[in-house]
């Protein structure tokens, strides 16, 4: 290890937050490749006696590093708290599942009962998860109380293998007299669909302990949101539901209403972007009217609802004491409803529950309502179509496949394509909560070429003073580079290259015009190296490219030199 390294790691350890049964690492961005890179950090954790909570996040580990840090680990009975997401940045697929088993073995070694496992943010696939089965199936996590695994690419094949194992769990820990106890779940941006959620339903409904189930952005249509709604009235004690952007229709918003009368635990319900449409706002609202009785926020935005639907939701809170927000923004409502809708909320003195109605869509067209049975009757025709085309299919190429794949009946499209071709921040943020899935869909990821354009288009308006278009920039960005390189036709070194030549780099056979490069083109690509996503041999390629001098880059410099010393830092030693 070259003694700079060391030094830095030396540092780095110097910040190590030791709280109460703590060793915390977070937030270092620690490069650890191999036994030696992780020696400091391995006597720490010898040497500390009752270690009941680690925090790796942050940091990027390799096979060796987390087959070393796994050694330290086997004797370490008291670790309860595993806080390990993004913990993979750069490194390839195929390395996260060995390193993976490493780390759970050792906790089944010795003989831990975890309580939270948190490993979000770690693009690896279905077979990430298969790195996580044996310990999920394990007395290790019969005392599991978070599981939380957001945005990590399960896929479908990723949904069912982690229900098959959390059954196992469940039924060996019950065997044992001490059923798992799974209190929060949290699986957002996943693309689970369908089969992938109903999978885990099943689950649910025999776990039956749950809390908080989180499970936004991932593409499950009403027959998926109909066996949530199922598995949601075997949990009594729920007090939080968030299926933000997936697509519930009428039929899946009755269906959950159905399961919300069982539910007198209710705090926070997020419904957004989900397209329950004005039936089932409506049904919503029957059963707010006699039940729920603690709810303190109630997100129905985004949902094509009109104002007489939205007049009863409004109507049906108000004898809900602890409400604190109710959200139907983004709706179709028309100026004169949305007045109406504020005057409904003044009149019970609960004006201020109400939230901004800034982006609603405007009375809808007379034969729009019509239409919601149909689109309900066209989701069983495309999922017919679907299981056709995929018949005979390998479930681990489909779940390869299906994870980036675009949910058969969405909401109507704001104006993507006036973003992509004259992009500016305002008309990012109008596209609304949803943005990063439509962009998504827009993208033609097949096409380098497109792909290269889309990203420079996004960051050309990122601004790092302004969270919010800047969180929705680096959302969307990765929206699109996640399904394409997840997409196993995507050329990615053909990406690089158009990349390339488009900032300037790179001389182009295709005469490709290159752009006037600003910062965000050059931040964004920062954050973007950063992500499990993206390749790591093409790092190597980008870090060859940015170390040569060049004048297009020079009005960027401080982006310049910051990209630089990333790249650097995350290229492979050779």
């Amino acid at each position: 290890m070259a003694s700079d390294d060391v030094a830095n790691l030396a540092e780095s350890l110097a910040k190590t937050q030791v709280n109460e049964g703590e060793l915390s690492y977070k937030g270092q961005g620690l490069k650890l490749d191999n036994a030696q890179s992780v020696e400091e950090m391995v006597k720490e954790i010898e040497q500390f006696d009752g270690l009941r909570a680690l925090r790796l996040e942050g940091n990027t580990i390799g096979v060796e590093a987390a087959q070393t840090i796994a050694k330290a680990l086997e004797k370490k009975s008291d670790l309860q708290c595993c806080h390990w997401s993004d913990m993979f940045t750069g490194r390839l697929r195929a390395e996260i599942p060995p390193a993976l088993v490493s780390l759970g073995d050792a906790l089944i070694m010795a003989g831990a009962r975890l309580k939270v496992l948190d490993l979000s943010d770690n693009a690896f696939g279905p077979d990430g998860v298969k790195g996580i089965e044996k310990l999920l199936k394990s007395a290790a996590c019969h005392s599991l109380q978070e599981l939380r695994l957001n945005n990590c690419g399960m896929g479908i094949g990723g949904g069912k293998i982690l229900a098959a194992a959390l059954t196992v769990c469940h039924k060996e820990s019950s065997a044992l007299g001490a059923p798992l106890q799974l209190k929060v779940f949290i699986a957002g941006r996943n693309r689970l669909e369908n089969d992938g959620a109903t999978a885990l339903a099943q689950a649910f409904q025999l776990i039956g302990s749950l809390e908080e189930v989180h499970m936004p952005q991932n593409g499950i249509n009403y027959p998926g949101v109909t066996a949530l709604a199922t598995a949601m009235q075997h949990n009594p004690q729920l007090r939080v539901l968030n299926l933000n952007d997936n697509t519930f229709t009428k039929k899946g918003a009755i269906a959950m209403a159905e399961a919300l009368k069982h539910l007198r635990n209710v705090q926070v319900i997020n419904f957004g972007d989900c397209l329950v449409r004005s039936e089932g706002a409506s049904a919503i609202a029957e059963t707010l009217k006699e039940g729920l009785p603690i709810l303190k926020e109630l997100n129905l935005s985004f949902g094509e609802i009109t104002e007489e639907a939205a007049l009863e939701v409004a109507r049906s809170v108000q004898h809900k004491d602890q409400l604190e927000k109710l959200d139907l923004n983004g709706n179709s409502l028309g100026e004169e409803g949305c007045d109406n809708l504020r005057e409904v909320m003044e009149s019970m003195n609960m004006g201020d529950k109400l939230g901004s109605l800034s982006d609603d869509e405007g009375e809808p067209e007379e034969d729009e309502d019509e239409d919601d049975e149909d689109d309900d009757d066209n989701d069983e025709d495309v999922e017919e179509e679907e299981e056709e085309e995929e018949e005979g299919e390998g479930e681990e190429e489909k779940s390869e496949l299906n994870q980036f794949s675009t949910p058969p009946s969405a909401p109507r499209t704001p104006d993507v394509s006036s973003f992509l071709t004259f992009p500016s921040p305002d008309k990012l943020l109008r596209l609304g909560e949803r943005r990063s899935s439509l962009i998504q869909q827009q993208v033609d990821v097949l096409d380098v070429t497109k792909t290269a354009e889309a990203f420079l288009k996004i960051s050309s308006v990122y601004k790092e003073d302004d969270e919010e278009v800047k969180s929705a920039v680096l959302e969307s960005i990765d929206a699109v580079l996640s399904k394409a390189f997840f997409t196993p036709t995507f050329q990615g070194l053909s990406f690089v290259s158009s990349l390339l030549v488009m900032l300037g780099l790179l001389k182009s056979e295709d005469k490709l015009k290159p752009v006037k490069v600003v910062p965000g083109h050059l931040q964004c690509l920062e954050h973007a190296v950063k992500q499990s996503y993206f390749p790591r041999e093409h790092i190597t390629v980008l870090n060859a490219f940015m170390t040569r001098q060049n004048k297009s880059l020079e009005v960027c410099s401080s982006a310049r030199d910051r990209l630089k010393f990333t790249l650097q830092k995350l290229t492979p030693e050779s």
